[in-house]
């Protein structure tokens, strides 16, 4: 079973709305609207396994020098099988063609993003995350997730 990762299209967001879904109804990932993903489709890439999307990620700037990745996750099924890694180096190669040195995330999944070459890092030298997004979520006084960096060269 081969995953092959690409960008995402406007095919794929009815896909990407029932994956992130899943994931926000469980309080692991925030919520994506269906505009919003039309909106932001170029900033996706998507796993697929004999023609059926099985996963995703985007790369969301959050200044001149760092990308996040976000709403990266994997249908049930699909799990353990290296396409959430294949998907992190497709986003490390976007992060790369846009010349961006930091790629970072905000993670429940701490030995997975160490197993792709992540560190640990204190969230708050992440201000551009902060006043971008932390500043509208519920759990913006109790952050219990686990901010990690990786420096691109």
């Amino acid at each position: 079973m081969e995953a092959v990762c690409r960008k995402a299209t406007d095919e794929d967001v009815e896909t990407l709305v029932g994956l992130i879904a899943g994931y926000a109804e469980k309080g692991i990932m925030l919520p994506r609207s269906r505009d919003t993903l039309k909106r932001q489709i170029d900033t996706f890439v998507v796993a697929e396994v004999e023609g059926e999307v099985v996963g995703c990620g985007s790369l969301c700037q959050l200044g001149t020098d760092l990308v996040e990745i976000r709403s990266l996750g994997i249908s049930d099924g699909y799990k353990g099988l290296g396409i959430g890694s294949k998907l992190v180096d497709q986003l490390i190669y976007e992060a790369k063609e846009q010349h961006i040195p930091k790629i970072m995330a905000l993670t429940y999944e701490v030995n997975f993003f160490k197993k792709n070459g992540f560190n640990i890092v204190n969230k708050e030298i992440f201000p551009e995350k902060v006043w971008k997004d932390c500043v509208n979520c519920p759990k913006q006084n109790a952050c219990d997730e686990i901010a990690v960096l990786k420096m691109l060269n």
